[in-house]
Order: structure tokens, then sequence, then C-alpha cells
């Protein structure tokens, strides 16, 4: 229980907070999340592709080489140490916004979208000693979210089963309609590395693909976004779509604490569900035992008519007195006669 998990932190030390929150920008976010700009060098990567950093990077992190890898902003007076709770907050602060635009990418839907980040961050509240322990804890959550958003068994829900509306802008459509006709591999590998700024071998490890696998996969993509596209569109004006799409209609995440307090509400279910079939399984166990025969007992077969068989001859006819006599002597004396212990010789 999340509860536990609290009483169990402290032993592995206190999180320390990484330094202050930076300040907000003004200008309109990109779909790139905090584990992006985190933990693996993606500053020094950016300067080197010539890519401008999005606004909402420039917003979260002014100054990437001033931050440690994995480190993730500290909400203000939260004093030199933080709680689980407050370190789980700051990391949804951090990347939930980006995440969900992200997923949307991914999946061309808002509430799929927001479903994915929170059972991304409530599977990560569920194993937050794992979770905080990791070198780039926003990797962590971004991975299981995008696993989430691209379940095929989302195509089987009933609220998933028809699109939502489009975006209003018709550039907007048509590249959400190109993304979408990729295949879930491909999308994801195009948002991850056009779309959030990972490098080809972060990429291919995210994927789970090779790093020559995740080249193909990329460059596939890109040659359908160019055919399908009414402009064409280079590295830069693709992640610059990318980000205005992403950005467009509602993105706004929901708070931290509802989510901690969804994800410990679905795991008490999910152990009371598993302990209410523990105990109808035990129950039909030793009911079964109970019931059940020791021995082999085999079945009476039916009975059946039996043809062919002679009557059984009566006799010839009613006894004499002569007969009767001898009847009831022969009786009588079998009976209660000395007969029975000393025979006669004749």
């Amino acid at each position: 229980m999340p509860g536990d998990r609290r009483g169990s932190v402290p032993e592995q030390g206190p999180v320390p907070v990484q330094g202050p929150e930076p300040e907000a920008g003004s200008e309109r976010g990109a779909p790139s999340s905090g584990g992006a700009e985190s933990g693996r060098g993606r500053s020094s990567r950016t300067g080197g592709r010539g890519r401008r950093r999005p606004s909402w990077a420039r917003a979260l992190r002014p100054s990437g080489l001033n931050r440690a890898p994995g480190a993730v902003p500290a909400a203000r007076e939260a004093g030199p140490y933080l709680t689980p709770a407050q370190a789980f907050d700051a990391l949804y602060a951090y990347c939930a916004p980006a995440l969900v635009r992200q997923a949307y990418l991914l999946t061309g839907r808002r509430d799929l979208a927001h479903e994915s980040v929170e059972r991304a961050f409530q599977r990560a509240w569920d194993r937050w000693p794992e979770v905080a322990r990791d070198p780039d804890p926003a990797g962590w959550v971004r991975a299981a979210a995008h696993d989430w958003a691209l379940s095929p068994w989302h195509r089987f829900r009933r609220r998933y089963r028809h699109p939502e509306p489009p975006p209003p802008d018709e550039h907007d459509r048509a590249l959400l309609d190109a993304l979408l006709s990729l295949p879930p591999p491909y999308r994801r590998t195009l948002v991850l590395y056009d779309g959030v700024g990972l490098d080809l071998p972060d990429t291919a490890a995210e994927t789970e693909a090779s790093t020559r696998a995740a080249a193909g996969r990329l460059l596939y993509a890109r040659e359908v976004l160019a055919e399908r596209l009414p402009e064409p569109a280079g590295p830069q004006e693709l992640h610059d779509r990318l980000a205005e799409l992403a950005s467009s209609g509602r993105t706004r995440a929901a708070e931290p604490a509802a989510v901690r307090v969804g994800g410990e509400r679905r795991a008490r279910l999910w152990t009371r569900t598993a302990a209410a079939v523990t105990v109808v399984l035990i129950g039909s166990t030793a009911m079964t035992l109970h019931t059940a025969p020791t021995h082999y007992v085999p079945p009476v077969p039916p009975g059946e008519s039996v043809r062919g068989v002679p009557p059984r001859a009566a006799p010839g006819g009613p006894l004499s007195d002569e007969q009767r006599e001898l009847r009831d002597r022969l009786r009588d004396a079998l009976l209660d006669g000395p007969e029975r212990l000393t025979p006669e010789a004749r």
C-alpha cells in the first residue's frame, strides 16, 4: 500500500532538493517532457543539432548545465529534504503537462492522453522507492505513459471506438492524420526524436529497438509525413509544428494530490479484489476436499430384462391325504425328534 511505502522510504534516505524552482515563461509550450531535458545531456545535444530550445523547456530549465542528471525542480520552501509526497508532486508538476502533449501526439485523443499520464504517475507512486532511486525518474514515467497510450487494448473500449473532433486548424488536422496513419512504433520514434528531443540511441532504447531499426523507423515516418503534408517540413519545422499541434486544446493535467489519492484507491481496490478471489478459491477447494469421495465406488449397472428362461413347473395337482400326512410328519420329525441327535441305523 502507498501508506506502507511512505514508512519505508526513509530507509533509503531523504530526497535532497536539487535547487529552487525556476520562474515560468510566457511563451506557448512544445511537446517535450522534463525527462527529455534532464539526465542525458539534452542541452548539449540540442545545441549541437542547431535546434532552439522550446519555450516550455526554457521556462522549466533556464540553464540546463546547472542541473544534475535526472534532477527535478523542487517545490519552494520545501526545506533541505523532501518527503515522498513532496518529491512526487515536484516530479508531477515538472513532467505531467509535457507528457499530456506527447500522449496526445501518440493517440490523437485528449481524454486518453490525460488517462495515460495519470496511470503512469499512479504506477510511479505505487513503486515510488524504485522510481526515486532511478537515475531518470522523468524518463521512467514517460516510458510508462507512452506504453499505456499505445496499448492495443484501447480499441476494444467503448469510449475510444469513435474518433474525437479534429483540431480546428487545417494544417494541424493534416499533421495529426499523418501521425495517426503511422504504425505505433514509428509514431513513437518520431515523437521521441523530433518532438521530445532524444538522440537516436536513447530513442532506440526507449522503444526497445536497435539503433539501426530506430533510424529506419524515423526515416520512414518522415517520408510518410512529407508525402501527406501539404507543405514540406524539415526537422526544425516539423519540431515546431508538433509543438503547435500538441499545445492546442486542453492540456491541463490533474492535480498531483488527486493522482496520488486515485492511485491509493486503485491499489486498495485491487488488494481487496485479490483477497476476495483468494477467499473464494480457498473455500471452493475446502468444499471439494470435504465432499470428494476417498475411494472408488463402481457404479451399479441398470437392470435388464432376461428373456428365454423357461417358466417354473407347477406341481402335478393338489396333495392327497396321505401326502399331506407324510409332509406333516417330516416337518415335525425334523424339528424336535431324537433323530436330530442320534441317527437310527436301519
